[in-house]
């Protein structure tokens, strides 16, 4: 008898455990539905206003756009380091990058992490606002994925480079190029190429004009970033930290 209690009681836990399970997965792929919807009914309104294959020409009109091919390879190469090193070959969303910004978030209980690829952060900074909003976040991978289809990967990496923010009030590449060390894009040393890449994390933390040890550490950063996507070895990596600029 008591163990039959046992085993009738071991499935009820089961039984249990499952319907929970069970629930979370209805209300998960409701809300995953609902926001789902919400979030291309935000893409397409914003895309009607500012249609997706318009984008590039208004960067490309901008005073001082510096195009994929006079930029410093090393540049890109920190970048895609720092920002997304998967940007060569995803398809405007990073699942890997998401699964594990979900887990952190829920460890964290915040929305710190957000898993976005350079093509998100265009679709943010060109359509969207910058609220954190789960169906902003929809509307951002429905516009990923178009702008990937409008255009090549080297037309994202010059919409994004020309148009984020590098702090003490520099937009663009070109502006952060001149702004901090008065040189045009393609004249960067390897030192300030790879620092400028650090800054839009957090540009008003990280700006050298903010504070030059913050800098110096976000730059130490990118560079093992570098080192683990195999762009540099150790030895080069040392070599640019101890450039002076």
């Amino acid at each position: 008898m008591g163990r039959a209690k046992r085993t009738r009681g071991i499935i009820r836990i089961k039984t249990i455990l499952l319907s929970i399970f069970a629930l979370f997965l209805v209300l998960g792929l409701s809300g995953a539905g609902y926001f789902g919807v919400k979030g291309y009914q935000m893409y397409q309104s914003a895309v009607k206003e500012h249609p997706i294959a318009e984008i590039a020409d208004a960067v490309r009109e901008q005073e001082g756009f510096t195009t994929y091919e006079e930029l410093p390879k090393i540049y890109i190469d920190a970048v895609i380091a720092a920002e997304d090193k998967r940007f060569e070959s995803h398809c405007g969303i990073d699942a890997l990058a998401i699964i594990r910004a979900v887990g952190k978030d829920l460890t964290t209980l915040s929305f710190a992490e957000g898993g976005s690829t350079i093509t998100q952060q265009i679709a943010k900074n060109q359509l969207f606002t910058q609220e954190k909003q789960v169906e902003r976040k929809a509307a951002e991978v429905f516009a990923a994925f178009a702008l990937e289809q409008e255009y090549s990967k080297q037309e994202l990496f010059e919409i994004y480079v020309n148009t984020i923010y590098f702090g003490s009030g520099y937009y663009g590449i070109y502006d952060a190029a001149q702004g901090y060390f008065q040189k045009k894009p393609q004249d960067l040393t390897d030192y300030e190429a790879v620092m400028l890449a650090g800054l839009p994390n957090a540009p008003s933390a990280y700006s050298p004009n903010s504070s030059k040890e913050l800098a110096t550490k976000r730059m130490s950063v990118v560079l093992e970033r570098m080192i683990a996507c195999g762009s540099l070895t150790k030895k080069q990596a040392a070599e640019i930290f101890n450039e002076k600029s």
